[in-house]
């Protein structure tokens, strides 16, 4: 199972890459959990400052960009 996380606080950016990777794993018929990480401490810890952020396995992918879905596909496998 793949675990995807989306750091931001909840800016529409934030929550368009979330949308964005929900819809590529869906796409792949991938298992996944999608976590948001809105706290700010917690974002820090993954050393991103600027956000959206996307983290696949705890590997940070992406700083600062909203991705395609397409671009989340290929991430993704």
């Amino acid at each position: 199972m793949k675990k995807i996380q989306i750091l931001g606080t909840g800016c529409p950016k934030c929550k368009k890459l979330a949308e964005n990777a929900k819809t590529a794993a869906a796409d792949l018929d991938a298992e996944y959990e999608i976590e948001k990480i809105t706290d700010i401490n917690e974002i820090m810890k993954f050393g991103v400052m600027m956000t959206p952020a996307l983290v696949i396995d705890g590997q940070v992918k992406t700083v600062g960009k909203v991705l395609a879905i397409e671009e989340i596909k290929k991430m993704l496998f």
